[in-house]
């Protein structure tokens, strides 16, 4: 039975406040700041969910697009434009808004690209270059979509660590935060519980849309899409541009998660764009259930937090690895959709068995 997306978003903004209450109550708010990072993860991980369980096609370059999103918004923020103060360029952005001063280190005063704008530009170019991506690779199927999007992502990883005016190795830093109006994206401790309630409820609408989306005319296409494409083809659905738009959707909504995260934490690096980090996202998607969203939000959630908490310390892709075998063998179709008694009594023969052989 479907459950109204109203009331799993009424249970999600509950379980929200409960931690953030939880945290500040016990004198652990600086918990808050990773269970803020895990909310723009989760941002990443509900676009590839929608991409994998929905549209069918396997994604290991959702890393490379959330690094897009980040470093362009990063560079952009961190470009000092001061030299060119008097240039036509450095003018027109100042008098659109789109340039804005802001302090250097040493106390001084620089010009550079609005974080805003920076976060727009973000966004329109992860869009750009999903669909300019998506022409090409959205021809193939299978392991051969999946081999084609890790290239993806490892070209964008080489590309970050070997050019200079994105640091290189180094990444960039001192990225100015982010104002959407009265709130605030980074700022440090002050802004610890607005950062918090702003990065979840971006989520939760986030999850909201997209859960109405696949139960949307437009979800029931992808889902036969998901099926059969050939049979979704004879039934008159322009396969094409739907996956098309949803490798664009999903890349928006990973570049959206960098660049949020960038102005959060003041910078990024190219661990970033990561194989194991687009690895990662795709095992939360898998753990969290293929087609539930709200279980790819909740296997995110959990496993971001405690991987950022630094729980599992060095063998935190061990862990990962192990979590996704464990859901694999007794949760297939996702952690919201465990049945513990048909779990008990798969398992029942297994402990009959081991008192026999005692």
């Amino acid at each position: 039975m479907r459950v109204d997306p109203r009331v799993k978003a009424v249970g999600l903004a509950a379980a929200v406040v409960a931690a953030q209450l939880c945290a500040t109550g016990t004198g652990k708010g600086f918990y808050l700041t990773p269970l803020t990072l895990a909310g723009y993860e989760t941002l990443a991980a509900l676009g590839l969910s929608l991409l994998m369980g929905y549209g069918g096609q396997i994604s290991l370059g959702q890393a490379g697009f959330f690094a897009i999103g980040g470093y362009t918004s990063a560079f952009l923020t961190t470009l000092d434009l001061t030299p060119h103060r008097g240039g036509a360029l450095a003018a027109a952005l100042a008098t659109l808004h789109l340039a804005s001063p802001r302090p250097d280190l040493y106390g001084g005063e620089v010009l550079s690209v609005a974080p805003w704008a920076a976060l727009v530009a973000a966004l329109l170019l992860g869009a750009a270059l999903a669909a300019a991506l998506g022409v090409p690779v959205l021809r193939l199927r299978g392991h051969a979509l999946a081999m084609a999007t890790l290239a993806f992502g490892i070209i964008v990883a080489s590309v970050a660590v070997g050019t200079e005016a994105l640091g290189a190795a180094d990444g960039l830093h001192g990225v100015p935060p982010l104002a959407l109006g009265p709130l605030r994206v980074g700022g440090g401790p002050a802004h610890r519980v607005e950062n918090y309630y702003l990065a979840w409820a971006l989520v939760l609408l986030a999850a909201w849309l997209l859960e109405n989306l696949v139960h949307s005319r437009t979800g029931r296409a992808l889902r036969a899409i998901h099926g059969s494409e050939d049979a979704a083809r004879a039934m008159g659905i322009d396969a094409a541009a739907l996956k098309m738009k949803t490798f664009v959707l999903s890349g928006i909504l990973a570049a959206a998660a960098g660049a949020l995260s960038t102005h959060l934490v003041g910078g990024i690096g190219p661990s970033q764009a990561s194989a194991m980090k687009s690895v990662r996202l795709v095992a939360i998607v898998a753990v969290g259930g293929m087609g539930s969203l709200w279980g790819t939000l909740a296997a995110s959630a959990g496993l971001t937090f405690l991987s950022l908490r630094g729980t599992f310390g060095a063998h935190d892709d061990a862990v990962f690895g192990g979590v996704l075998v464990l859901a694999m063998l007794f949760a297939p179709d996702g952690i919201l959709e465990v049945d513990l008694r048909s779990l008990l009594a798969r398992l029942a023969p297994a402990r009959a068995a081991r008192k026999e052989e005692g």
